[in-house]
């Protein structure tokens, strides 16, 4: 079996910037733990499956090790990739996955991708949180969901930069990832995200940090919209906005990749 794949370069104009993703477009679903082992394989942050539908495309997100509810960035990228190498015609794509409905709209200045907010939810600052980093946060917050994401408010843009964590200590942690942020110099937030727990020790550029961070610097700003730069060694930069209960990403995407992978039967993979 022979299938497309495609890879993007998400939230930055430039080759080798921002958060690389791969896009595998599918005339129907494949088994799960073969697409778990094309993410593997890929050994990329994500890598994006999509289905055509009538109305959208069916869309799910793999790291090498799991399934995620959510992925910005490789929707940016599965966007880019459907409307410039794809043939996809339209201004706005709708994407119909685990976490809803996402809806992702041509911009004059790159792709705007509208994704449910998630409001972070303070809890105590307990001292495992500070072990990973070997500094101590301002604030705590997490994700109101099971397993969700750590948000780590720390005191400076110099302080996120430095950070040197402890990846086996942060992956002990009952948490999906570990967004630490703080106010920026020359933006509004930066940020950076850790989750080893997931493969991924550090994610260059995470769209769905954004969904909790807007909503946080929003209220600590009094500002809509906001600009952010996740700071890791790629760096990302994302226009957000607060708008009710979405938020909106806005980012540029390139295109690094386009080819054609190989799977060998599944059934005699599985014997």
């Amino acid at each position: 079996m022979q299938l497309p794949i495609y890879q993007a370069d998400a939230f930055t104009s430039q080759t080798f910037g921002g958060n690389p993703a791969a896009l595998v477009p599918l005339e129907a679903w494949l088994p799960d733990e073969l697409l778990q082992r094309i993410a593997a394989e890929n050994n990329l942050s994500e890598t994006a499956f999509t289905v055509a539908k009538e109305d959208g495309f069916e869309l799910r997100w793999f790291t090498p090790v799991a399934e995620v509810p959510l992925c910005g960035h490789a929707t940016l990228a599965a966007a880019h990739l459907l409307w410039s190498e794809y043939g996809f015609a339209g201004g706005e794509i709708r994407f119909f996955t685990h976490s809803g409905p996402l809806i992702a709209r041509r911009t004059g200045d790159g792709i705007a991708l509208d994704f449910p907010a998630q409001i972070p939810r303070p809890v105590e600052l307990e001292k495992h949180f500070v072990a990973p980093f070997g500094i101590e946060p301002e604030e705590a917050l997490v994700e109101d969901m099971e397993g969700g994401k750590l948000l780590l408010v720390f005191a400076s843009e110099q302080q996120i930069r430095d950070l040197q964590p402890d990846f086996r200590a942060v992956a002990n942690l009952p948490y999906q990832g570990v967004v630490c942020t703080a106010a920026g110099k020359e933006c509004d937030f930066v940020s950076r995200f850790f989750a080893p727990n997931v493969g991924i020790d550090e994610d260059p550029v995470t769209g769905s940090a954004h969904t909790l961070l807007t909503p946080l610097w929003s209220a600590k700003l009094g500002k809509l919209r906001l600009v952010a730069r996740q700071v890791s060694p790629r760096g990302g930069d994302l226009c957000c906005e607060l708008r009710g209960e979405r938020v909106i990403l806005e980012g540029k995407a390139v295109t690094y990749l386009r080819g054609e992978i190989i799977v060998p039967d599944w059934g005699q993979c599985h014997q």
